[in-house]
């Protein structure tokens, strides 16, 4: 290894990094002692050498003093070093130089993933001309350290501070005074701690927008992380919003050093700020990790809890009585009728009940803006004189809000307590809540429902976001349901006033791999909820404990590891009407154990959200009784196609709704959904590698609904479509490569709604103009194509709208 050694760091000249990997593979693969760790030593210096090669032809133009291409250099001097060292260890000493060649490789791993990234970040490696064999290199390498194979969309505000679209009262003086707490230098971490619902997160919000601290930090990033952190996802979050693709952590240890990267990267542009907003009690080793000692890098962190090893408090108080007035009077102005001093009267009582807590005053205000003087009164006089709700020295924000809840209808009692059956800061389709009601409580339909989640929401009690233009009655994948966490507790402390056995609800948290006690004892009673909630951390390692829920209806599963297998006691859920499965991970989890659900004799609706599935898995389930099929954001890997084993029109006899979104590798529809005779309604979109539909789709002669918005590579309708008979309503809106329409469509005499906003370039068979008492919803480009129609068709109606569409319920994943 002379000739290794004479390429020590000192030489600069010459092919520096791919000669002095050449001469270590080439000893490395001479040693036997260690054959197995030498071997994959070798195979990752063997891949990493064509990219050597180039950056050696590069010297001129590329900076070898920068940080990663030194390090990249120690790197193969130490794996040079232990190399000559083989085959003088000793037994005793194996297990130590075992680990030296295994943080070798994962140096070397580690370049690839995150090293080479900064260097492309500062357009160090744009001269290299990365192709061919190169790419595949470094993607190899790459993929050794992230497994799974799936490719999720890279969005890049993640972290940014929250936009206030409310009122804000009573802040300026918390605000001036944390502003000088956070601007001295000897600061370096703080928290805002204050019970739930006093405005923490508005006040740091607020802060963050302020021109004297956005002169003084660079880089400002807001993270939520909730009850249930996940520093790896932070961290992914962080990267990507800062220009750089998703990557994946095997351990917490990786996620700390590409956090240090990048912090490291970002501060030589000036002062850094993170916020974490809603920490929980127990999430100490979490910030311990952000407690990076860098200049010029604070944290400011906002709970309801205090972490005095963490840093110093800001303790933020209620608001003082002639604030909490202005608010109250900003959210409910005075009812007619009312007399001076009747309304003052009334404010006072209000405000002695809300006792100062912004949350608590809003959702008053809100359910009485706009309400009757004796509505008014009726308030104030339901809540007791005898027992002071908030007359404790520290009442709580749950307490404060028991007022609004008892005011509710029954039904929405009902509806408004379900809700805590979702996360906290969860962005929920309202479809998934309407689906799970309408099983539940079995009267009325989906627009029901969503009416009732409109009265919800004007009761303050939870929020209704619309995504963008509204859609056909029943369809509601385009408005977000979130839920502040303190309303969520009041809706699962509903609950909590029964014991376990008594429940209607019942959500089961579990930590890492630690149940409830309860679940322990095996003779704990049978559970009688009808609706189940089980949450799992991204520790959990599947290891279900024997349980038994016969009466369980709906069940909701909460999951963020990689791997699941969904729990065998399933198979006894005997009236199990509806399945919700949500990953909160970053990537689609794989699922396994489906055959649980099989032969399930009352299963209805089956949601599933960001998880790896087979499609065919679905057909061979036999769930005669299923009625909806959603798929969000799922992977499919592999496709089958062959079902011959199988009669779907049988095993899938009650299916009528198939809704499928966002499944980024979803590239051909199973051909198994064509022989679903029972199907009405088949929706697809934002599935941008779906390039055709198969002929056989014309055997679906009870298809209403065809749903194919946003599938950008969507080149054709199959002109089978023609045979869909009872077709009354298509939608081929955002499908930018979709250039005509079935020749014979106008044999849809049933087609009375086209939607076809942003498709530009099409052309309109003559057959159309046979369609009669149409309603075209379109852009302005698409509707001057069928303007020109009217005259020639029957009762045309072109209605030209643009189309809005927000994202945001995305940056969550």
């Amino acid at each position: 290894m002379n000739d290794w050694a004479n390429l020590g760091l000192g030489s600069i000249g010459g092919a520096v990094f791919s000669e002095l990997l050449k001469l270590v593979i080439e000893e490395a693969k001479k040693v036997k002692a260690f054959k197995p760790l030498s071997k994959d030593l070798v195979s990752t210096m063997e891949r990493l050498f064509p990219l050597t090669q180039k950056i050696d032809s590069m010297q001129k133009e590329l900076d070898f003093g920068v940080k990663e291409l030194k390090e990249l250099r120690d790197t193969i001097e130490r794996a040079g070093v232990a190399v000559q060292k083989f085959p003088s260890v000793k037994w005793y000493e194996k297990s130590k130089y075992t680990r030296k060649i295994e943080r070798i490789n994962e140096d070397m791993l580690k370049f690839c993933q995150i090293d080479l990234q900064l260097l492309q970040h500062r357009n160090q490696l744009s001269l290299l001309g990365l192709t061919g064999n190169l790419v595949n290199s470094v993607d190899s390498l790459s993929k050794r350290m992230d497994l799974l194979s799936v490719h999720a969309p890279v969005f890049r505000d993640l972290c940014s501070v929250p936009k206030l679209d409310k009122v804000i009262v009573g802040l300026d003086w918390p605000l001036g005074e944390l502003k000088k707490r956070l601007l001295d230098d000897s600061v370096v971490s703080l928290v805002v701690s204050a019970p739930p619902g006093c405005g923490k997160t508005t006040l740091v919000s607020r802060l963050c927008d302020d021109p004297d601290i956005k002169g003084k930090f660079k880089h400002i990033f807001f993270s939520v992380v909730s009850s249930t952190p996940n520093f790896r996802v932070i961290v992914q979050n962080l990267l990507q919003h800062n220009g750089y693709e998703a990557l994946t952590f095997e351990n917490d240890s990786q996620a700390e050093v590409g956090l240090r990267k990048l912090l490291e990267e970002l501060k030589e542009n000036g002062p850094i700020l993170v916020v974490l907003d809603d920490v929980w009690r127990g999430a100490e080793s979490l910030l311990q990790k952000f407690q990076i000692k860098l200049p010029d890098y604070k944290i400011l962190v906002t709970s309801r809890f205090d972490f005095p090893s963490f840093g110093s408090s800001y303790h933020l108080k209620p608001l003082e009585d002639e604030n909490a007035r202005s608010l109250l009077i900003h959210w409910a102005s005075r009812p007619s009728n009312a007399s001076p001093d009747e309304y003052e009267d009334l404010l006072k009582k209000i405000l002695k009940r809300c006792n100062g807590f912004p949350i608590v005053i809003e959702v008053v205000g809100v359910s009485l803006k706009g309400r009757s003087l004796n509505t008014w009164k009726g308030q104030v006089e339901s809540w007791s004189e005898g027992e002071r709700i908030l007359g404790n020295p520290h009442p709580t924000v749950l307490e404060c809000l028991q007022p609004s809840f008892d005011a509710l209808e029954p039904n929405l009692k009902e509806c408004f307590s379900d809700m805590g059956s979702f996360l906290e800061d969860q962005k929920i389709r309202a479809s998934v809540i309407i689906d799970m009601w309408v099983e539940l409580y079995g009267k009325g339909s989906s627009i029901l429902y969503m009416k009732y989640l409109e009265d919800l929401a004007s009761q303050n009690l939870l929020k209704l976001v619309p995504l963008g233009n509204e859609h056909e009655d029943g369809f509601y994948n385009d408005f977000l349901v979130t839920q502040h966490d303190i309303l969520r507790e009041l809706a699962i402390r509903q609950s909590e006033l029964k014991e376990n056995i008594e429940r209607k609800r019942l959500n089961l948290e579990i930590r890492e791999n630690t149940f409830p006690d309860w679940c322990l004892n095996p003779r704990h009673p049978t559970i009688s909820a009808s609706l189940l909630s089980i949450s799992t951390d991204d520790l959990f390692s599947s290891n279900w404990l024997e349980m038994d829920f016969p009466n369980v209806e709906a069940l909701v599963l909460n999951l963020s590891s990689p791997d699941y297998a969904l729990p065998s006691f399933i198979a006894g859920m005997k009236k199990l009407k509806v399945l919700t499965i949500t990953n909160h991970g970053f990537y689609p989890a794989r699922l396994s154990n489906f055959s649980c659900l099989s032969s399930l004799p009352n299963l209805k609706r089956i949601r599933l959200e960001k998880v790896s599935i087979t499609l065919l898995d679905i057909p061979g389930l036999q769930l005669g009784s299923l009625k909806k099929l959603s798929l969000v954001m799922c992977s499919f890997g592999e496709v089958f196609y062959e079902t011959e084993e199988i009669d779907v029109s049988m095993a899938l006899s009650s299916l009528q709704e198939i809704d499928i979104d966002y499944c980024y590798d979803l590239d051909e529809l199973p051909y198994w959904v064509s022989e679903v005779v029972s199907l009405k309604t088949l929706s697809i979109t934002n599935c941008d590698k779906l390039s055709t539909l198969p002929e056989a789709l014309g055997n679906l002669s009870k298809l209403e609904m065809l749903r194919l918005c946003s599938c950008n590579n969507l080149s054709e309708l199959p002109e089978a479509t023609e045979r869909l008979s009872n077709l009354r309503f298509l939608d081929i809106s955002h499908c930018s490569r979709l250039r005509k329409l079935p020749q014979e469509i106008g044999k849809l005499e049933m087609l009375k709604k086209i939607w076809m906003r942003k498709y530009s370039g099409c052309k309109l068979p003559d057959s159309v103009m046979n369609l009669e008492n149409l309603e075209v919803i379109c852009d302005e480009e698409t509707g001057s194509l069928w303007e020109r129609l009217k005259p020639k068709m029957i009762n045309l109606r072109v209605h030209k709208e643009e189309t809005e569409h927000n994202l945001n319920w995305l940056l969550t994943f």
